[in-house]
């Protein structure tokens, strides 16, 4: 390995890692398969790949291309160099709108070259559901589809000429008749013309085997075409021409409803007549849920264009006549499109998690469902009766799976319930593999109706295309690379579909760890497990209201993203590559920048949750080891706070920080960025406002409410506190801080009586969030345990907890029921948690909020999108006629994460990301919006804007008290 890293760093431009990070990001792509490579490089041009190729091929390595890594089937991986193509070959070269053609590179995002396209009303046709992270060379390579393909054709279908390197260093253009053929190509395909005429199933998915069938002299004898879903078996994609096609000014979704999945799939063919853009379908099994859809157990999506919406409009209501339904509904608002295709684009990774079923954890966890039978296609008019046969096989087999997918184009993507963590699990793999390969020939359908064959199917091609084609294959791939250097072990000669699993290293037995897991039957293995490679995390930059992943798209670097930090803790559970388990510094350096922001446990289609995985890996690695400064400082806020508060300094302390020489001696010494200022403490904290205020001050006689005095709150933003009382008074509640003593009462949060001060420990409540995120897991449970004990008197009634702060909020909500599991009073207490919104919703449905009637800007807290939700926010803002939405994404300060020393530029990037452009761009009279203090004090920071939480804006509201 030392040679070949030296000689490949004298030899290319681009990066070159050795390096276990860079190593185990790419030990798997998004299938069941994993490989350990030798090394990473990301070339910078072509030349840089000829020169990989010429060291590579010297010392016999093989080489695997890697676009964004979402391959289903097991062909980004590989034993030997990767090729990472998305670092610096990812441009767009030119786009010609007059000819609609455009050159793009190998790591090009799908996504880029539609939105170059999009002005020019021009589009490229294959549009996969992860077209906001895959790359055009990874489309080509697997001759990727997408749902628009029954109307502009695969990948194959439009691409018009490659740039290709062979393993031996030619410099190849094919295209149409001939043109870049290697040499030998041209005589193997005269020599068997009769096999290549009739050997082939004719239907509109067929991505198994080599295209051979394109080099017929009938069909223009198109190398270009015949090279798509090659796999990066036969040569190294430098370059391509691709073929725009024109895109619809208008469109509508006409959403079928039948009683069920083989309904569906009969009724798709006969649609086709009617020129659609779409015909895809699910079943309710995927739906979360389907208030928004017609009824139905079973539902196909129906897209139609037009040079107007009336044109589009009519197009669809055409679908609806010609379809036999049980319910339809016509959808032309863009909004309400998107949000329907985002429920199937997540349907790769949704179908990963199966409520009920026959294959569990170790532990009894929830079900796990594997690719491996990904997207077979049948002829679309036999795809109802293959799904019923499909079905019997799984049923035959004890297995579960829920298709959905192409339907007009007769391919089926399914996720199963395989075990593939025991020998008999996988021995049945194996078996059905088998049955349903010769299931799909005998409906004259192909393995791959998509995402190609890799592992997954490779074995099994023989039983679609017979011996004698396969071996016609063999002699095509020695033609191209007669070094078998390019991607081994994929299409030709290929390793069985039940080897390198990429369970198969996992530990066989529990690991013990400190929250619950409660989704994962309590196993950490099953939590890392859930990252499936759909690289959603990779999407950049964000749409809408997405949250996941801003350190990704501060960096670009896939260490940074959720699926890299996956990736990573699945190799620390392996021990092969990181093998220094919970003290692993690559993990911690991947985990390093991680905000924390929860993103990712609503965004990606699995539910990795990794601020949980961080907080237990970070509780592990310092067991026993000091920490960082910062964890001191940071995690222990809310008992620096409190110090202060009982010795009255805060203007001391605020004067102390406002000395630089002395803020700049104690951010050192406590691992605070230099960059940053020290929040002012506030000279009253919010419960001595609350105890001077005195009951007689008291408003609201109606239902009681307990108002949850966090950390932030009470000591840096009272001002939130006074806001919020004043407008949940004058809703006609009462308010209630909790008890300060064990055995205390609920009321004034400052329990006196001579009885409770004899008998009870004082103490304030705390959510532990500040240990949580530094991995203070031991403390952060001792916090939360005797918060639950003075909150005892809370639990006994029926008042909902209303926290303003939403990180807060979100720790009671899930961290504190998942470090203690074990406590029935942490479920209870999540309960009662609400949001300000929610406790006005719910709790005074009667009250009308003040007419603010103003425009809003800022950011909907990262938290509360992740964990909370802000539906009751959006109609308590509707209400007081504040108009337009806060921008998405996460403000980079995330608690401690932006003043730890070494934060402040990937904060600042998260910023620039989405909340300070919108605030920019906000109209003056706008009010900014930031319920968060990490927010605000972001805000303050960087733009020397002054947010406010939505209590303040409705307070000021209600005029002069």
């Amino acid at each position: 390995m030392s040679d070949l890293e030296q000689a490949l760093r004298a030899a290319v431009r681009g990066e070159v890692a050795f390096d276990v990070t860079s190593r185990a990001l790419t030990t798997m792509d998004a299938s069941n398969y994993r490989r350990v490579p030798l090394g990473v490089v990301a070339p910078r041009d072509a030349d840089d790949v000829a020169a990989v190729l010429e060291v590579c091929r010297t010392r016999g390595v093989p080489v695997v291309p890697r676009g964004g890594g979402t391959s289903i089937a097991g062909q980004a991986t590989g034993t030997g160099l990767v090729l990472d193509f998305t670092r610096h070959m990812n441009r767009l070269l030119s786009l010609d709108p007059g000819a609609r053609t455009a050159v793009v590179q190998p790591g090009l995002v799908l996504d880029r070259l539609q939105e170059a396209a999009g002005p020019h009303g021009l589009r490229f046709g294959p549009d996969p559901s992860t077209h906001s992270r895959c790359t055009l060379g990874g489309m080509i390579g697997n001759n990727a589809c997408g749902s628009h393909s029954v109307a502009w054709g695969t990948t194959a279908d439009n691409v018009r000429e490659l740039t290709v390197l062979t393993a031996r260093g030619e410099r190849l253009r094919p295209g149409r008749d001939w043109a870049g053929a290697p040499e030998g190509l041209r005589a193997l395909v005269e020599g068997d013309l009769a096999r290549l005429r009739t050997g082939f199933p004719d239907l509109p998915r067929r991505i198994s085997g080599y295209a051979l069938d394109a080099l017929l002299p009938e069909r223009g004898a198109d190398v270009a075409r015949s090279f798509c879903g090659s796999e990066g078996t036969l040569g190294v994609l430098t370059e391509a021409v691709v073929r725009l096609v024109e895109a619809p000014r208008a469109r509508a979704l006409a959403v079928l409803g039948y009683a069920d999945e083989t309904a569906a799939a009969e009724a798709a063919a006969g649609l086709l007549p009617l020129g659609p853009l779409t015909v895809e379908g699910m079943a309710v099994d995927l739906v979360p849920s389907a208030r928004e859809l017609p009824r139905g157990a079973a539902w196909l999506f129906v897209e139609t264009g037009g040079a107007s919406p009336q044109e589009a409009r009519a197009r669809a209501d055409a679908v609806v006549r010609a379809a036999d339904v049980v319910d339809a509904l016509v959808v032309t608002d863009p909004a309400g499109q998107r949000a329907l295709w985002r429920i199937r684009e997540d349907a790769s990774g949704t179908a990963t998690r199966m409520p009920g079923g026959t294959s569990r954890t170790a532990s009894g966890g929830s079900p796990e469902a594997w690719p491996g039978w990904e997207d077979c296609a049948v002829p679309p008019a036999r795809l109802g009766a293959y799904l019923r046969d499909f079905r019997a096989l799984l049923a035959s087999h004890g297995l579960r799976g829920t298709p959905y997918g192409h339907f007009g184009d007769g391919c089926i993507h399914v996720r199963i319930d395989f075990d593939l963590l025991s020998g008999p699990g996988v021995a049945r793999f194996r078996r059905f593999s088998e049955e349903l390969a010769g299931l799909v020939v005998a409906h004259g359908g192909s393995l791959s109706g998509e995402h190609g064959d890799g592992q997954a199917r490779a074995e099994l091609l023989p039983r679609m295309y017979g011996e004698e084609t396969v071996a016609l294959f063999e002699r095509a791939k020695g033609v191209w690379d007669p070094d078998d250097l390019l991607n081994p072990g994929m299409l030709v000669r290929p390793a069985p579909l039940d080897a390198n699993l990429r369970f198969a290293v996992l530990p066989r037995g529990p690991v013990d760890v400190e929250f619950g897991y409660r989704d994962d039957g309590g196993d950490f293995r099953a939590a890392v497990r859930r990252c499936v490679g759909v690289a959603k995390c990779r999407t950049a930059p964000a749409a809408g209201a997405s949250v996941m992943c801003p350190s990704f798209r501060a960096t670009g670097e896939e260490e940074h993203s959720t699926r890299g930090r996956a990736r990573l803790l699945h190799e620390m559970l392996a021990g092969e590559l990181v093998t220094d388990g919970w003290r692993s510094a690559e993990v911690r350096d991947a985990l390093d920048l991680c905000l924390s922001c929860k993103g990712c446990r609503s965004d990606c289609p699995v539910g990795v949750d990794m601020a949980t995985y961080k907080a237990e890996f970070l509780h592990h690695h310092y067991a026993g080891r000091r920490r960082p400064a910062a964890h001191y400082v940071m995690g222990w806020l809310p008992v620096w706070l409190r110090w202060v508060a009982r010795t009255r300094t805060a203007p001391v302390v605020n004067g102390l920080a406002a000395v630089r020489p002395l803020a700049a001696v104690a951010k050192r010494l406590g691992g605070i960025a230099a960059e940053r200022e020290m929040p002012r403490l506030a000279r009253e904290t919010f419960s001595g406002w609350w105890r001077r205020r005195g009951r007689a001050a008291a408003g609201g006689f109606g239902e009681l409410v307990v108002l949850w005095p966090d950390t932030f709150t009470e000591h840096l933003s009272p001002s939130v506190g006074r806001a919020a009382v004043r407008v949940l008074e004058a809703a006609g509640l009462r308010v209630a801080l909790p008890p300060t003593l064990r055995s205390g009462a609920v009321g004034d949060g400052a329990t006196r009586s001579a009885a409770a001060l004899l008998t009870a420990r004082r103490g304030r409540v705390c959510c532990g969030l500040t240990y949580v995120s530094t991995g203070q897991l031991d403390r952060a449970r001792a916090v939360m345990r005797r918060t639950l004990d003075l909150m005892a008197p809370v639990l006994e009634t029926s008042a909902p907890v209303v926290v303003l702060e939403p990180s807060c909020a979100a720790a009671l909500r899930t961290d504190l029921p998942e470090l203690l599991h074990d406590d029935p009073r942490a479920a209870d207490l999540a309960a009662r948690v609400v949001t300000f919104a929610e406790a006005l919703e719910r709790h005074a449905p009667d009250w009308k909020p003040p007419a603010v009637n103003r425009p809003v800007t800022g950011q909907t807290h990262c938290h509360q999108h992740a964990v909370l939700g802000d539906a009751a926010d959006r109609r308590l803002r509707a209400a007081a006629g504040l108009t337009g939405e806060p921008a998405g994404g996460c403000c980079g300060l995330a608690g401690d994460f932006g003043f730890a020393a070494g934060h402040h530029e990937v904060s600042v990037a998260c910023a620039e990301d989405r909340l300070l452009p919108a605030v920019r761009e906000a109209p003056p009279e706008a009010v900014v919006l930031a319920d968060g203090f990490s927010c605000r004090t972001q805000l303050e920071q960087l733009a020397g804007v002054r947010g406010r939480h939505l209590a303040e804006v409705l307070a000021e509201g209600l005029g002069e008290e």
